[in-house]
């Protein structure tokens, strides 16, 4: 029997070579070329039957129906729940609660859709069980295998047809065609090509689950992200309680959508009232502090910025410390504020921080971090009630930004009186909240800051 023939693949971009190279044609990245075996039967990497082609308009889709998982957040990310015979791919930090979630949305599926057949690869079946116990998800149509051979997966699914396949996770997993160790490049290809094939063919929604490297991105070639149909990240820090997922590519919805959990002893809650979970620690009246109204996916969310300006030492240099925030734009507004506002920047140690492990990149928290500095800086905390939302440019000026009703409904339910807003801006928003247009950073700090006594 053929064991097929050797092939290179890059492991950064998924690029194949017939021959290993230094440095990869495709990328340019040096030292990324793997050895893989390419399995020598073409009639097992066909995805479905060999069938006539068929005229797009003759399609019947009125059965084509979204499957939720019971989990609000989840289903929110996926576009509605699963599609039947799609492939999903979750990926996330060790610990972040990757394995924690699809244990818990497969024994909710399982209550509503049938049996669901959860295959891993990392834990015996006694270790499943007493963690599902723990999150009170051991449902009777729950059922669990301990399993690392793609093949026998694919058995198991063939004599159940369960209503859903986790497997967790792909790293795991091997296929006896290949002659490679579990987790390497040839092995997650091929296993995540497998079970994409047996997804397609029986109709059954499969979840994937991976790795992740050191530098954040998906272990195992880029290829498996092309394969599959949905890929989604959980984000978060491990000492904070809430989890963010995030979803990066789905065929059969929107990516813009975004999931809020809170870690508890007992699994991963939804938090569907995101704004006043992440405010609710927060003190009026405090200097270094600010609201800022940002919008992630379609969902306005609101964060409290917290700044921390304090003399650096006499002859060392100024520290610079930002959690939950990019480091260049922090950077940037720092140097705005000490060139169009007069405040020394240079000689002050700097802290910024986002409480609650979530991360923000967006340009319309920019007037929000510079009130939270200017408000420690100053000593003077910004006015109750009030909140910011704006672009800060090069010249000091506040620019505007995309959706602001949205921001400002937000606000208003939230029962936020006062936002400062770009004056260049269509700032329509609810009657009960007072818009506050403000063309620079001295007129933001004007109308937002306290007066000293």
């Amino acid at each position: 029997m053929a064991k097929g023939r050797v092939a290179f693949m890059c492991e950064r971009c998924g690029a194949e070579s017939a021959q290993w190279q230094g440095r990869c044609p495709a990328c340019s990245e040096w030292n990324t070329m793997v050895q893989f075996t390419v399995p020598a039967s073409p009639a097992a990497r066909r995805i479905a039957s060999a069938a006539e082609p068929v005229p797009a308009a003759t399609l019947d889709l009125s059965r084509e129906t979204r499957l939720p998982t019971g989990l609000g957040e989840l289903d929110r990310v996926l576009g509605g729940g699963f599609v039947a015979g799609s492939v999903v791919l979750l990926a996330g930090d060790p610990g972040i609660g990757k394995s924690t979630l699809v244990l818990q949305a497969a024994n909710s599926f399982s209550a509503a859709h049938g049996a669901c057949l959860y295959a891993s690869g990392e834990e015996s079946i006694a270790q499943i069980g007493l963690r599902s116990r723990r999150l009170q998800a051991a449902g009777e149509r729950l059922l669990l295998v301990a399993e690392t051979d793609v093949d026998a997966i694919a058995q198991h699914v063939q004599k159940m047809m369960p209503a859903l396949v986790v497997v967790d996770s792909v790293q795991a997993m091997s296929a006896a065609a290949v002659e490679a160790a579990p987790g390497s490049i040839s092995q997650v290809r091929e296993c995540g090509a497998r079970m994409l094939r047996l997804a397609k063919e029986l109709g059954i929604p499969c979840v994937l689950v991976g790795h992740v490297t050191k530098e954040g991105t998906l272990a195992g070639p880029r290829l498996l992200e092309h394969m599959v149909d949905t890929v989604m990240s959980l984000e978060g820090d491990r000492h904070s309680g809430y989890r963010i997922l995030r979803c990066t590519k789905n065929r059969f919805g929107s990516t813009d959508e975004l999931g809020l959990f809170h870690m508890t002893e007992t699994g991963l809650e939804g938090v569907p009232d995101a704004s006043a979970a992440l405010l609710a620690e927060r003190r009026n009246g405090t200097p270094g502090s600010s609201v800022i109204a940002a919008i992630e996916g379609t969902r306005p969310l609101l964060l409290e910025v917290q700044a921390l300006v304090s003399q650096a030492s006499p002859g060392g240099n100024p520290r610079r410390s930002v959690t939950g925030l990019d480091y260049g734009r922090a950077c940037l507004i720092l140097a705005v504020l000490e060139k169009r506002a007069g405040m020394p920047m240079a000689s002050a140690d700097v802290f910024l921080n986002i409480p609650g492990g979530l991360r923000l990149s967006e340009p319309a928290a920019d007037l929000g971090i510079a009130m939270a500095v200017a408000s420690s800086f100053r000593e003077a905390p910004v006015l109750d009630d009030t909140a910011c939302v704006g672009e800060v440019g090069l010249g000091g000026e506040v620019r505007s930004v995309p959706q602001l009703g949205r921001r400002l409904g937000e606000l208003a339910r939230q029962g936020f009186r006062r936002c400062l807003t770009p004056r260049q801006a269509d700032a329509a928003g609810p009657a009960k909240i007072e818009v506050v247009p403000v063309e620079n950073l001295v007129d933001a700090f004007r109308a937002g800051l306290a007066r000293r006594a």
